[in-house]
Formats: C-alpha cells, structure tokens, sequence
C-alpha cells in the first residue's frame, strides 16, 4: 500500500494547500492559522523594548545605562525643539495654546455679577414681581420680596449699559430641590429678557450670560471670576457686585481679601430689602458673617454644610477648568488669606 499517496485525491488537497499541515488518515489538508506578524515599529513593542534594555545596562552596565538614556532625552528634546508642540502644561492642565481671537468675549475687561438669590417658578413671565412667581425660603417670604430681585436684575443691566467693556454675569446654581433643575442665573437672566433688558437690549444682551453653579455668596464671587476668564481669556481688571445693601461688608471686605482682589478695583452697588424683613435680614447677616471671618473659603462646618444642602442635585462644578491659573485657590481651606500669588496681584 502505498504510504504516499501522491496521485490520489488526498495528494491533490495537499498540492492545494502547500503551506498546510496534511491529514493522512482523513486524506484531507489542515489549513494553518497564521498570526500577521506585527509591525516592528509598533510603539508599545518600542517601549518595552527600550526599557528591558535600559533595565540590562544599568543593571550590567550602569555607565552604558546612564548614557543611554541621556541619549533618549536629548533625542526627544531635539524632536520637540524641532517640530515644536501646540500643548502646554499649566497649574495641572495640559491645554492648547490659545490666543485672544479664540475667547468669544476676549474685548470686555471688566466684570458686572448679580448675586442670584431665588429661582424663578412661574410659567409665565409676566408675574415676575410677584411672590408666588419664585419659589421662596421661610425667610423671604415676605410682601415686595420679587421685586428686590427685579431690582437686582435691573441694577446690573443699567451698570453693564454705562461700561461697554463689560461683561455681566448672573450667578447661582440650582439651590432648591423643590424648584427643580433650574438654576437662579438663568432665572434671572429669563426674567431680563423678558422685559426687553429694560430697553437696553440692543446695548447688553449679547454681553450678559451666567454662571450656575455657585451655592453661596463666596463660590458667586470666585466662579464668577473664573467664568470670566473662561469667556474672555483674562481676569477682570474691575469687578462690581451687585446685591443687598446688607451684603457689602461680605462681599466687599471678607469675600474680597479671600481672593485677594484689589479693593481700588472692586466695587459694590447694594439695594434695600423690603421694609418688613429688614431687621431679620440684619441679624442674620451678622450671624454669616461671623461665619465667614473663621471660615473665609466656606470649606467647613456649617457654611460647607449649607452649601451642600444647596446642591440638591449634585451638579458637577467644572472649575477650575476654566481658569487654571488659580487652581491652588479653589483648593485653598483655611483660616487665613491664600498667601500665593494671583494674577490680579501681580
């Protein structure tokens, strides 16, 4: 019997397959699977190989090892001096390399911030001085309380009007649960809308925007400065705080000095609260102040407390994405002022 059989059906299997393990029993060819070999620039092949290599000198040869890996940095800093890199690292970001026609507000230099302080409920605006258009705390439920915050509203707009390199922000994020996911600036940024930004819309609209994710007076003041650098590239070179009257001590003194902003370029325009709450508005101010004089940043105790209860639905704050530059401020906890410098303080 022939072992071979080359001039069967089986030997014609096999002349098909060259390449082919043969089956002799079955008379049928096996078709190897063959692994593509990978290419020899594959990076990560190129890296292991590099750093099992590295391993053997300095473990052999420490001096081989040494130069060979100085070899290696001077090789990549030629790489990098040559083609140059469109990345920079900064304070922990790497970002690209933007210049001011990249910032759609890279003009304005100055920063207008209305402090928001409700949010607006009511599914039409033409109510919005009245109380049960805004969904109120059990302290702000007193008679002429809307229209405080219209007056804010309107405050801020008037200021942005007379200053046409300002940029003017509403801040407040979603603070009330029961309010539902809309967040105080837009609240109030609907509301000047809706009334044609009393007559100034031409003038200021396309220059007012928010910030929603501030959750007390100290996170309106920083974030609004971050979301302005965001929007422009730059940090103000002014700011004016718009709020109670009641409120400019906060802002003005202790809010200030924990950023370390320049009190000749910080201003403040404060309005009345309503005549009936104004007394419990005093005490209670007085009480958050004193809060505020042990705990600047709010990052303890009852005023970190407070602003956790404030964000009902645990919004993710983007900052300081926006402004790397004062990273180390944002996470700053402390009793006494952030000591490092600033870019307003330099």
């Amino acid at each position: 019997m022939n072992s071979y059989p080359f001039g069967s059906q089986a030997s014609k299997s096999f002349l098909a397959y060259p390449r082919s393990d043969f089956d002799l029993e079955s008379g049928t060819a096996i078709k190897r699977t063959r692994k593509p070999k990978s290419s020899p620039f594959h990076p990560i092949r190129m890296i292991k190989s590099f750093g099992n290599r590295l391993h053997h000198y300095l473990t052999l040869h420490p001096l081989k090892g040494l130069f060979l890996a100085l070899s290696f940095v001077f090789i990549l800093v030629m790489i990098f001096s040559f083609y140059g890199t469109p990345y920079k690292v900064q304070s922990g970001y790497v970002k690209a390399e933007m210049s001011s026609d990249d910032f759609p507000f890279s003009k304005l230099q100055n920063l207008v911030m209305v402090a928001g302080h409700s949010v607006y409920t009511s599914s039409s605006c033409g109510k919005i001085d009245k109380e049960d258009s805004w969904f109120l705390e059990s302290y702000q439920k007193n008679p002429g309380q809307a229209s405080t915050f219209v007056t804010h509203i309107l405050q801020g707009i008037e200021i942005a009007a007379k200053d046409d390199s300002a940029l003017l922000l509403f801040s407040g994020g979603e603070t009330r649960r029961e309010a539902g996911p809309r967040s105080e600036a837009q609240s109030y940024w609907a509301v000047a809308d809706s009334k044609g930004w009393f007559g100034k819309e031409e003038s200021v609209k396309w220059r007012a925007l928010t910030e929603e994710h501030a959750r007390d007076s100290f996170e309106n003041l920083l974030f609004s400065v971050c979301r302005f650098r965001e929007l422009t590239g730059s940090y103000p070179q002014n700011i004016t705080v718009v709020s109670y009257d009641f409120k400019e001590k906060r802002f003005a003194h202790l809010h200030r000095s924990a950023i370390g902003f320049p009190e000749s370029r910080f201003f403040y325009a404060g309005t009345p609260a309503t005549s009936n709450s104004k007394a419990a508005a005093l005490r209670g101010e007085e009480l958050v102040r004193t809060q505020f004089q042990k705990d600047p940043y709010g990052c303890r105790g009852s005023l970190y407390h407070k602003k956790l209860k404030r964000d009902p639905f645990h919004r993710s704050i983007p900052y300081p994405h926006g402004c790397p530059e004062i990273e180390g401020l944002f996470k700053y906890c402390g009793p006494n002022p952030y000591s490092d410098a600033l870019p307003w303080t330099q």
